[in-house]
C-alpha cells in the first residue's frame, strides 16, 4: 500500500472515531504526520509502511513532542521485519506503541482494545495477576498444582500472579481452567516514555531565549512545523521562528495544530516589524516581543489580534 493511501486510511479511522485531525505535515524531515484530538485524548501519530524504518532519533522527537503536548505517541504501520502487523497485536518501537490500521479501528471505533503484544519469540499477553491468584485460591489450588495443569513451573505461576506476561496459548488454557477472563487489555493511551530520564535535546538551540526574562519556558522542537514550544502558566504556544520566506508558509498549519491541541499559535519573524493574523496564528516581528512586560501581555496579544 502506498504511503498516501495508508495515511488516508488512518485519517478515515480517526474521523470515524470522532477525532479532530490536523492537516498533514508534509515538510521533510518530520517526526510526525498527524495529530488527532478527542475530548481529553491527544494522539501524535507517525504513519509508515514498515515500523522498523522509524529511527531512534525520530522516536525521540515523537516522544518529546507528544509529552510536551500531554499526548500519546503512536506509530501506525503495515509491516515489521518480514511480516504484516497482526490485527489486535501491539508492537513496540523504542518504547512507542505501533499498531496496524485495523487495530487502530478496533481500539477507537469499536472500543475493543488490543490484548496481544509482540515480543521476541512470538505473541504474548498480560495476565491479571490478582484475579489469577483469587481464582487459584478459590479452587484450593497451590502454585504447583496449577503449574502441573499447565505444564509450567511453580515459579512461572508465581510470576504470572506478579504481572509477568505469558504466551497466548498458556493464557487461553488458564482461562479455560477457571472459566474466567484473565487477560488484561492494552491501553494505547497509557504511555511511559522510553526517553524520560535523558536530557532534553537541543537545549542550547532554543530561539527567542529573551522571553525567559518574562517568565516563559522555551523548548526547541525538531522535525516539527513549529521550531519551539513556549509555556507560560497554563498556556502553551506553538511557535514558528525565522525569516518570512521560511516561516509564513507554516503559519496556517501551526494554527490548525493549535486548534486540535488546544494551544496558542504564533510565528515570530526576524525580518518583519509589524503584526498580523494568518488564520488563528499571530505573525509578529521579533523586535515587537522585546517590548513585552510579562507573559500575560503576549497571551492577550495572541487572543485579541
Amino acid at each position: 500500500m502506498s504511503q498516501d493511501r495508508l495515511l488516508q486510511m488512518v485519517i478515515s479511522v480517526l474521523l470515524m472515531a470522532g477525532f479532530r485531525v490536523t492537516e498533514r505535515f508534509s515538510m521533510r524531515p518530520r517526526s510526525f504526520d498527524l495529530i488527532a484530538g478527542r475530548r481529553e485524548t491527544l494522539l501524535v501519530i507517525k504513519v509508515v509502511s514498515h515500523i522498523d524504518s522509524v529511527s531512534e532519533e525520530t522516536a525521540r522527537d515523537l516522544d518529546h513532542i507528544a509529552r510536551s503536548l500531554r499526548g500519546s505517541p503512536v506509530i501506525i504501520g503495515e509491516r515489521a521485519r518480514d511480516a504484516e502487523l497482526e490485527r489486535g497485536a501491539v508492537y513496540v518501537r523504542y518504547g512507542i506503541y505501533a499498531v496496524s490500521v485495523a487495530t487502530l479501528y478496533d481500539a477507537f471505533v469499536e472500543d475493543n482494545p488490543p490484548l496481544v503484544y509482540a515480543s521476541p519469540g512470538g505473541l504474548y499477553v498480560n495476565i491479571n495477576g490478582e484475579v489469577l491468584r483469587e481464582q487459584r485460591e478459590k479452587r484450593n489450588l497451590s502454585l504447583g498444582d496449577l503449574g502441573n495443569l499447565l505444564g509450567v513451573s511453580r515459579r512461572a505461576i508465581s510470576k504470572y500472579e506478579g504481572g509477568m506476561g505469558t504466551t497466548l496459548d498458556i493464557a487461553l488454557r488458564i482461562e479455560e481452567i477457571f472459566d474466567a477472563a484473565l487477560v488484561r487489555s492494552i491501553d494505547l493511551l497509557r504511555y511511559e516514555s522510553h526517553f524520560r530520564d535523558e536530557p532534553e535535546q537541543g537545549k542550547d538551540e532554543v530561539p527567542m531565549s529573551f522571553l525567559e526574562r518574562i517568565g516563559m519556558t522555551l523548548h526547541a522542537m525538531h522535525r516539527a512545523p513549529f521550531q519551539a514550544m513556549i509555556e507560560f502558566s497554563d498556556h502553551t504556544i506553538l511557535t514558528g521562528y525565522g525569516t518570512s520566506d521560511k516561516v509564513v508558509r507554516r503559519a496556517a498549519l501551526i494554527g490548525n495544530i493549535s486548534q486540535v491541541t488546544g494551544t496558542h499559535a504564533m510565528c515570530v519573524l526576524t525580518d518583519y516589524t509589524k503584526q498580523k493574523k494568518i488564520g488563528s496564528t499571530l505573525v509578529i516581528g521579533e523586535e515587537r516581543l522585546h517590548s513585552l512586560a510579562d507573559g500575560e501581555e503576549l497571551i492577550e496579544m495572541i487572543d485579541k489580534s
